[in-house]
């Protein structure tokens, strides 16, 4: 019994021996290393905004952290990792190949960087590969061909380079099925073994560097259902050998060199064809009359080509259409006309259609009601179209975009046009329409741009266009209009791109009101009957770039306010009847490229520098009474005053001259003394209040935020409370109640009295009145009372909280616009205040949005004074008090070292707070340690892609549909880079380390509104 006993516990010791040799195998082999993976991916992100790895712990399984999938099978062996759309920044690191028993890996739509690692070739199990949608660079790894089950490989929307390595074709000629390169910057031709992958069923190449033909072997891919290759620089004609993917339902070589004709039998070669993508290529010939057999097409693009020949009559029997893009051909019409809208009514799902830049010929028809409400575009612009507008438009209320310009087209604007309540865009112009402008366009209230110039529109421009909050684009020029300029529509603060009313026979004065138009870029008066003089308030519209106010009946100087319209590039004054003398601050005007101030009645010494060095960028001739100036003008020399007869004055004369002005001068310095010193004695608060704001009692703000109550505190400041409120019934307000126990509130309620006294911009908060009083109980009470904003701070929008989490976000358009609008309100405390001012604090919480989306600089609790000579050596001069505070991330680093408040500090605010806006990253990020910060984050950038650190929000709002055309060009591509470049530029810059190497806020202001010139000139 006993011997029995021994060999079981020896059995049982050998067992247990054994067993934690296994064990002691599997945990480092089969556990440790996918989890050291793991750990070593983790290690390697920069941030993990949405905090997917916040479960990877030590202290948990990894197969129970988010997004990784183990097998059940291998204890510990990770199968899966997805971390899509995870917001993640960081490289992926080598020891993701460890992971060798993964099947599928999606690190799609995050911020990764870096090159793939070669490692993923160890990967033999792999079947499934997403890395699109980041920023990962270098060349496609070679090794690749290594993972002998992939399947699927998605590369898209990268920045790869170089060529499609040949060793990829083992995989493609073996089980790979989807094969997604697109969006990078691959060069070379396209292979031609490609076409031995007989499994591929999507082969997405479009939008690389590609060139070269297409290779014929592609049509031996006989299970292709999406072939995309355009954007590329692809040449010759489309191989026949395509014809035989009969399994096609996606085919796309837009944006190419292609040439020749589209077979007419091209329905059969493709029977499931839903998607065809040919437009901005050579094709020639007629559209294939088979196309309407193809009854499962959803999407058909053919624009930008050379297609001649009708438009196939029967294109109605493609009921599943969406979109139709046939613009930019030389398409004609047969004596049916443009009957094939009528057929085109019966696809119930249309939404896109465009027939522009063709010659068709005929008149609307009157069925073009019958389209349904999907209907979001109609495009039938520069043709060869007559009759008139029908009547029956007003039903189709889905309507977005109505083009119809460039054609023949008469008769009046039906009234009716004021229900199609979707409208954004309306372009009649160029065309021979008569009557008056219909008042009920007014109540077309999303109306983005309206376009009616060059018609023959007649009478006065309706007031009710005023009504048109969101209107960015006004062109009414050359017609017959007459009456005044309305100052319900002059005064729209939503005109940002074009104000046009030229040719026309518009009277009266300039309205006062034009000053509200402060981001406009283009504003043209020309050749009209206006009179008076060029009004002040013109000054406050800092973003034009182009002012033409030619062939009027302008009189007086031109005014002295004009000088902060430093952004000029062409400004005509000419043909009207100004007096008095050129103003020297045009000199100062660095990017004026044409100044036309010929045919007036100007007078005295012509400038001599800045513009005025070049004759070809000014024009004077036509003013009698101008002198001096640059020799090649010509001009004569200007009289130089005599002052011999200073000389010949009695030497008595002039003892009693100097004695009495000494005198007064000893008067003033003694009564300036006395002042100071009384001043020094107690404090006094020099309050901002006129008669039109009369001061407000303790009692009746206690009344107008009931009590002060909880529930109307709508925000909290750095010495201070602030409440919304209800002031005399009906205007809204907004309450700062200073907390006078807090140390340096008297201090800040003294600052911003004294900033807020003298200063009025548009994109300054307004201060309303102030109260300096007792509460009920006998303490002392501190209030100003500010106007409401609407749409609260900067800072909700870039950063919402969990309860604003459903704000929308704003467009980059927007973000731009509220840049301005910050930096037009720093530039005028720092250069055209009296005293030039400090800010002190400037940060998205100080900057609040009114019911326009206008922004407004608030909080001048840290604020200073400068005391200097002149404003253009206030950056020179030190403030009024040192120790500045600021808010951390914000404040410039010189202020750390015990540095003055001087207008680089702002500048410097400026610069972080304009990074801020246009990446999403606060500067406080955690990601920002160590050195890191958000400057330098957005200056390493600089030499990748700056669009990749972009806030997402802004991507597919933008970027992706941000010219308001079907598909986006290279050169849309190009042209938004550079300018998102040029705008992340000005931020580095201004947010320098070194205050001599940032730029001044002018500066800052002109380049700014360039950049949107830019944007808006090619509908960005």
């Amino acid at each position: 019994m006993n011997s029995i006993l021994a060999f079981v516990s020896l059995i049982l010791f050998i067992y247990q021996i054994h067993s934690n040799t296994c064990i002691t195998y599997a945990s480092y082999p089969r556990n440790e290393i996918d989890r050291a993976a793991l750990l070593a991916f983790k290690d390697k992100m920069i941030e993990d905004p949405l905090g997917i790895m916040s479960s990877w712990k030590e202290s948990v399984s990894h197969c129970n952290w988010s997004g990784v999938y183990c097998s059940r099978r291998h204890v510990g062996r990770v199968t899966a990792l997805d971390l899509m759309n995870q917001k993640l920044i960081g490289t992926i690191p080598p020891d993701i190949g460890n992971l060798t028993f993964s099947r599928a890996i999606d690190l799609s739509a995050n911020q990764l960087r870096g090159n793939i690692p070669e490692e993923f070739g160890r990967l033999f199990r792999l079947k499934r590969l997403n890395l699109s949608y980041n920023e990962l660079g270098g060349e496609i790894p070679r090794n690749l061909s290594s993972c002998e089950g992939m399947q699927v490989l998605y590369l898209l929307s990268n920045q790869l380079s170089g060529r499609i390595p040949d060793e990829l074709q083992y995989l493609v000629e073996r089980e790979l099925i989807k094969f997604v390169v697109a969006k990078n910057n691959l060069i070379g031709e396209i292979p031609s073994w490609l076409g031995n992958g007989s499994s591929l069923a999507s082969l997405q190449l479009q939008e690389n560097n590609l060139r070269g033909r297409i290779p014929a072997e592609l049509g031996s891919i006989s299970r292709l259902e999406i072939l995309h290759l355009g954007l590329n620089n692809l040449i010759g004609h489309i191989p026949s050998s395509i014809y035989n993917l009969t399994s096609l339902i996606s085919f796309g070589v837009s944006l190419n060199s292609l040439h020749g004709e589209i077979p007419l039998e091209i329905v059969n070669y493709f029977p499931h064809l839903q998607f065809l993508f040919l437009s901005k290529n050579r094709f020639s010939g007629q559209v294939p009359h088979s196309l309407p057999n193809a009854t499962g097409l959803k999407g058909l693009s053919l624009a930008s080509n050379s297609f001649t020949g009708s438009v196939p009559a029967n294109l109605g029997n493609l009921m599943n259409l969406r979109y139709i893009f046939f613009g930019g051909n030389q398409l004609q019409t047969g004596l049916d006309g443009l009957s094939f809208l009528t057929a085109l009514t019966n696809c119930t799902k249309l939404k896109y259609l465009d027939f522009g830049y063709n010659k068709l010929r005929g008149e609307i028809p009157v069925s073009i009601a019958n389209f349904t409400n999907t209907l979001h575009m109609l495009y039938l612009g520069s043709n060869l179209i007559t009759g008139s507008i029908p009547r029956e438009i007003e039903k189709l209320s889905g309507l977005q975009i109505l083009g119809l310009y460039d054609n023949s087209i008469g008769g009046e604007i039906p009234h009716g046009i004021g229900k199609l309540q979707n409208l954004t865009y309306l372009y009649l112009y160029g065309n021979k329409i008569s009557g008056a402008i219909p008042s009920s366009i007014g109540n077309v209230t999303q109306l983005l741009r309206l376009s009616l110039g060059y018609n023959q529109l007649e009478g006065d421009i309706p007031p009710s266009l005023g009504w048109c909050r969101q209107l960015q684009s006004l062109r009414l020029s050359n017609n017959n209009l007459n009456g005044t300029i309305p100052k319900e529509v002059i005064g729209l603060s939503s005109l940002s791109l074009h104000f046009g009313v030229a040719g026309n026979s518009l009277t009266g004065p300039l309205p006062l009101e034009v000053g509200n138009m402060s981001q406009i870029v283009e504003v043209n008066l020309s050749d009209n009957r206006l009179t008076g003089e060029i009004p002040s308030t013109l000054s406050q519209c800092l973003m034009l770039v182009t002012l033409d106010m030619s062939g009027n009946s302008f009189e007086g100087s031109i005014p002295l306010s004009l000088r902060t319209s430093i952004g000029l590039e062409y400004l005509n004054l000419s043909r009207n009847k100004l007096s008095g003398k050129i103003p020297i601050y045009f000199e100062n005007f660095t990017v004026l490229d044409a100044l036309d101030l010929s045919f007036n009645s100007l007078e005295g010494e012509v400038p001599q520098e800045g513009s005025f060095r070049d004759m070809k960028r000014i024009s004077i001739m036509g003013n009698k009474e101008l002198c001096g100036g640059i020799k090649e003008l010509g001009l004569p020399a200007c009289k130089v005053r005599d002052m011999k007869k200073w000389r010949k004055l009695p030497k008595l004369k002039i003892s009693i001259v100097v004695t009495i002005s000494c005198l007064i001068m000893l008067t003033c310095f003694i009564a300036i003394l006395y002042r100071r010193r009384k001043s020094m004695t107690r404090p006094s608060v020099a309050l901002p209040t006129d008669e039109r704001f009369p001061r407000v009692s303790y009692a009746k703000l206690c009344q107008a935020t009931n009590k002060f109550s909880p529930s109307n505190l709508i925000g909290q400041g750095s010495h201070g409370l602030v409440y919304r409120g209800i002031l005399d019934g009906n205007q809204l307000v907004a309450v700062k109640v200073l907390n006078l126990n807090q140390k340096g509130a008297f201090k800040s309620f003294l600052a911003e009295c004294e900033a807020l006294r003298n200063i009025r911009h548009r994109n300054l908060i307004n201060i309303i009145t102030v109260c300096s009083s007792i509460d009920f109980t006998g303490t002392e009470f501190k209030a100003l009372v500010y106007k409401l904003m609407q749409n609260g701070s900067l800072e909700q929008w870039l950063h919402p909280t969990e309860n604003l989490l459903d704000m929308p976000k704003l467009s980059l358009n927007q973000r731009l616009d509220i840049a301005i609008d910050v930096a037009s309100a720093i530039e005028y405390l720092h250069h055209h205040c009296q005293t030039s001012i400090v800010h002190g604090d400037l940060k998205p919480s100080n900057v609040l949005l009114d019911h326009d989306m206008v922004a407004r600089v608030c909080d001048f609790g840290l604020a200073r004074l400068l005391h200097g000579s002149t404003n253009q050596d206030a950056s020179k001069c030190q403030a009024s008090s040192s120790g500045l505070k600021g808010t951390i991330g914000y404040v410039a680093p010189e202020y750390g070292l015990g540095g003055t408040s001087l207008l680089q500090g702002d500048v410097y605010s400026f610069g972080i707070l304009l990074l801020e806006m246009f990446t999403g990253l606060k500067p406080t990020n955690v990601m920002f340690k160590d050195g890191w910060t958000l400057h330098e984050f957005v200056k390493t950038a600089q030499h990748e892609s700056l669009v990749k650190i972009l806030d997402p929000s802004l991507l597919s709002a933008e970027y992706l549909a941000g010219t308001g055309h079907s598909q986006i060009s290279n050169a849309d591509t190009v042209r938004f880079e550079k300018n998102i470049a040029d705008i992340m530029r000005i931020g580095v810059l201004c947010s320098a380390k070194l205050p001599i190497e940032r730029m001044d806020m002018m500066n800052a202001l002109c380049k700014l509104c360039v950049i949107r010139k830019n944007f808006f000139k090619h509908g960005m």
